[in-house]
């Protein structure tokens, strides 16, 4: 494979993911080391103490992917780092997409959007693990940003507005309506104690383990954050309002909207997958049975609802990516050019 010269943009993109990658590295080393800062032992342990690592300090021997397994992931991230530095292009640039993948899948992003809303309302939580899955989102989208920038030379961007097919629209209208139907409309029931498609049981820890603040946090937030996702087909996702300071009227960056969405619509659908894969083994295995999935029908169907959402806001951001591209761009203006009278 040839050695490719990269853009100034991607070798700033890969200054920021070789920092990333050195300081994960450091702090498992220094985890391995007997360091505990950071660490969190909340997974596996009985200890109620969240703030405190649920006991980090007491423990002895890593486990395997805490340490040397993480260690062994960074230096493969750094390998994958160095070739597509140095053989920039579009195969190149697969690896990093793997790896902006693999970290945003780690952090599982879907985690944050519940807790961090739940935490600020007070509930007591884990915030050294919070953290840890914040420091892994931030270099997933640094690797992402690292493969768009390094990728084969495409040309500008789409200028102006360019209004989204209607399959586009109707699927991001059912994007913001599933969190709403699926997630707000039964979580705002069992807040108000309306025991519908879960047991009394169920009921019944969701009033003793969940304040109103952090209830109405984790009804809201997911179907307020959903609303974003009307930006992919209106002019507002493509042109910034002209009310906002110093953007007025200005192009959105295509990454702002695309990366964000898929780095979203992954995880949703990766959640939705892997959820319905342990509920499927747990009733091949007789863990769990028939009978509990249809008394707590509702709890069922939210996985549901987490996969059509992701793949309804993958579909939607898809569209947006192709409205917005150069080629769409070229066609509108040999479209135009056609028309025109001679």
């Amino acid at each position: 494979m040839a050695v490719v010269e990269i853009s100034n943009r991607a070798r700033a993109w890969a200054l920021a993911c070789a920092v990333f990658v050195v300081a994960a590295v450091a702090q498992r080393l220094y985890w391995i080391a007997g360091g505990r800062w950071g660490y969190t032992a909340c997974d596996r342990t009985d200890l109620v103490d969240p703030a405190g690592g649920c006991g980090a300090d007491q423990v002895v021997a890593l486990p395997f992917w805490s340490g040397w397994g993480a260690v062994g992931v960074g230096v493969a991230l750094a390998v994958v780092l160095g070739c597509t530095v140095r053989f920039a292009g579009t195969w190149a640039t697969i690896g990093s997409w793997a790896a902006a993948a693999l970290l945003l899948v780690a952090a599982f992003p879907l985690h944050l959007v519940f807790e961090i809303p739940a935490a600020l309302a007070g509930r007591p939580s884990d915030w050294r693990d919070l953290g840890a899955r914040l420091v892994l989102v931030a270099g997933g989208v640094l690797f992402a940003g690292l493969a768009n920038a390094s990728g084969p030379r495409r040309g500008p961007a789409a200028v102006g507005y360019r209004p989204v097919p209607l399959w586009t629209r109707r699927w991001a209208y059912v994007a913001v309506a599933l969190p709403v139907v699926g997630w707000a409309v039964p979580h705002g029931l069992w807040v108000l104690g309306v025991p519908i498609g879960i047991s009394e049981r169920e009921l019944n820890d969701i009033e003793r383990n969940l304040s109103t603040p952090t209830g109405v946090a984790i009804t809201l937030v997911p179907p307020l954050a959903g609303l974003l996702v009307l930006g992919l087909v209106q002019r507002w996702g493509q042109q910034f309002p002209r009310w906002v300071p110093g953007l007025n009227g200005r192009q959105v960056p295509r990454p702002l909207a695309v990366l964000p969405a898929g780095v979203v619509a992954l995880t949703l659908v990766t959640y939705g997958v892997l959820s319905i894969a342990v509920l499927v083994g747990r009733l091949l295995t007789g863990e769990t049975h028939w009978s509990d999935v249809w008394d707590g029908w509702a709890v069922t169907a939210t996985l549901l609802v987490f996969l059509g959402w992701g793949v309804s806001l993958a579909v939607t951001t898809t569209g947006y990516a192709l409205t917005t591209s150069t080629h769409a761009a070229m066609t509108a203006s040999q479209d135009r050019s056609v028309h025109e009278p001679r």
